[in-house]
């Protein structure tokens, strides 16, 4: 398990039992049931909601509530069995620990450390881990089962009687309490060549490949990953036996080692020229030229004996294609660490929505439980705070967002997943545009260490739009009215061009304290664009406790009636208002229904 454990109560009184078992696991976070539970760390609405997103993320569970509860809310999320997180079912009176999800992924192990805290047996079902102590499709870190398939034959044969041979000198199996014979009819390998296994014979690829990468600048995906696979194919070495993709810093955004990396589910890491000049002495085939050119004797060779430590050693020499080279070291031990070597980090700029959690994306939430960080306005990040569980958090105040931008960037470039926390949409009117324009004036050297991506969320103008209906069905513009970074003449020149167009015009930031005129002077070049009964919907603090929206018309629509937190939308000529309900609602046709009676017409 990489991801701290959090521990779910649905009620007040078993936040006692959960802070027992949290802080038996260093210190996991208790989430609790907003409307039944007062004293968690963090607080959730709906159960099979923060139930689901916790498991996707890969969070370990555990859950104080009856199982079908976690069923019900799990079972729509139980696709692969190899990728699912431990879930664990704790009982209200502590009697009971039952592992029901991910037993061979960690959910055994926690189990049995819970039920040890609260001096109960835990109730593990799992063959292999009951009869034998060992789970032998979940070996421990290091460690691959080469054919997973095969597993459940293998464990039928020896409940059946069949003994086992295994490696005298791997601990995981002979520490176990395995029916062990050195002629047994069943056998157990650890290698890092190819070898295929049977139902009789179960692989494990021990990661203890370092392959180091060296190329021209633009190489082909094609080429660096043929000469790889090559050498693999040649020494028949296990691909699941590679522990990580490693090279120069230079080559840190090289495509195709990022491409590769990619397609073989590799970790990249990267070393600087002087550290791999100490490998010098070790290298089978030092070039001057490649010191002339980058300042080491060797990449490929280097990195890969950099990253194998000291007692590593090549089983693979320096190979070359037309513009790559590739080198292959053997380390004694399965990687047990973090490897060595400057890491690539994630910028995630994320889109958080108008601030009601269930506006979130999925794909938002699983970004911002996957951080090491979280910088953004301070605002913001409480309104993701139900999603914290160990994060480190820099917050900044409004007016500081080259900063807060420049902080996020240098704390990826440092190798940390960072998310940067943005309202409504991360491209639109936020932070994603400084991201990369703060990137484009950084060095290549230190911009290739950061990996960026932005992640939509729901915008204030679709949030608005959904409030009142549906005035963006047909062409539509977003105009911002802050003249803190854009002259106020090209923003009267869009809003002229806005009401030519006849747009759906949405207005962000329309007034502030100091800044009322240039709106009431944007709304006066509309109306001489449009009916004066246009609909206008002035939408004020979405997603949060005081929102409100509301429908008024062009003619009347004033400054007066909006401040720093509202969002407007003015109609184009052919948008119109619908009274439903008592309430009104705005629509702007996009020409179907006339397509539709032409058709019928015609026809």
């Amino acid at each position: 398990m990489s991801r701290l454990p959090v521990v779910v109560v649905l009620a007040e009184e078993d936040v006692a039992l959960a802070r027992r078992i949290g802080a038996a696991l260093t210190d996991a976070s208790v989430h609790g049931l907003a409307s039944r539970v007062v004293s968690a760390d963090r607080s959730f609405e709906k159960v099979s909601d923060h139930l689901q997103s916790l498991f996707a993320s890969g969070t370990p569970l555990i859950v104080v509530a009856a199982v079908g509860i976690i069923i019900r809310a799990l079972a729509g999320r139980l696709s692969d069995k190899q990728n699912e997180p431990p879930v664990v079912a704790v009982s209200a009176s502590g009697q009971s620990v039952i592992p029901l999800l991910g037993g061979h992924r960690g959910a055994n192990d926690l189990a049995r450390s819970i039920a040890e805290t609260l001096n109960v047996k835990a109730a593990i079902t799992t063959a292999g881990d009951e009869r034998y102590h060992i789970a032998l499709d979940s070996p421990p870190d290091g460690l691959t089962l080469h054919n997973p398939q095969h597993y459940r034959a293998f464990v039928a044969s020896m409940i059946a009687g069949s003994s086992v041979q295994v490696p005298a000198d791997n601990a995981w199996l002979n520490e176990a309490k395995l029916p062990l014979a050195s002629d047994g009819d069943l056998k157990i390998s650890v290698t890092h060549e190819v070898c295929q296994g049977t139902e009789t014979h179960l692989v494990y690829n021990p990661k203890v490949l370092y392959v180091g990468v060296g190329c021209e600048r633009g190489v082909s995906t094609d080429e660096l990953e043929a000469l790889v696979q090559s050498v693999f194919e040649e020494h028949r070495l296990a691909k699941q036996s590679v522990a990580g993709l490693f090279s120069i810093d230079v080559k840190a955004d090289e495509y195709a080692v990022l491409s590769l990396a990619k397609k073989w589910d590799l970790q990249t890491r990267f070393f600087d020229a002087k550290r791999l000049e100490r490998e010098t002495s070790r290298l089978a085939n030092p070039s001057d030229i490649v010191y002339r050119e980058v300042g080491c004797h060797g990449v490929a060779e280097g990195a890969a004996l950099a990253a194998s430590g000291v007692d590593g050693q090549l089983i693979v020499t320096k190979k070359k294609s037309e513009r790559a080279t590739v080198a292959v070291a053997l380390s004694p031990q399965p990687l047990a660490t973090e490897l060595s070597g400057r890491r690539r980090g994630r910028l995630w700029v994320v889109g958080i929505g108008p601030g009601d959690s269930q506006a979130r994306t999925h794909e938002v939430e699983t970004a911002l439980r996957s951080s090491d960080v979280w910088v953004g306005y301070s605002l913001y990040l409480d309104l993701v705070d139900d999603l914290k569980t160990s994060q480190d958090i820099h917050s900044y105040s409004l007016g500081e967002e080259t900063d807060r931008v420049k902080a996020a960037i240098a704390l990826a470039a440092d190798g940390r997943d960072v998310s940067l926390v943005c309202s409504g949409d991360a491209g639109i009117y936020a932070m994603a545009a400084l991201v990369y324009e703060v990137m484009d004036a950084m060095p290549n050297a230190e911009r290739a260490f950061v990996e960026p991506r932005v992640l939509p969320g729901v915008s204030a103008l679709q949030t608005a739009a959904a409030r009142a209906g549906a005035p963006i069905g047909h062409d539509f513009c977003a105009i911002s009215l802050s003249d803190l970074l854009t002259p106020r003449e090209v923003i009267r020149r869009r809003v002229r061009h806005a009401a030519e167009g006849d747009f759906v015009t949405a207005f962000y930031n329309p007034v502030s304290m100091k800044r009322k005129a240039l709106f009431d002077e944007s709304m006066d070049v509309l109306r001489n664009e449009r009916p004066a009964d246009t609909p206008v919907i002035i939408a004020r603090s979405l997603g949060r406790v005081d929102e409100s929206v509301s429908v008024t018309t062009l003619e009347t629509i004033h400054s007066s009636q909006i401040d720093m937190l509202t969002i407007v939308l003015v109609g184009s000529s052919t948008s119109k208002a619908l009274e439903l309900e008592g309430v009104l609602s705005v629509y702007t046709p996009r020409g179907y229904a006339n397509k539709n009676t032409d058709s019928a017409q015609n026809g």
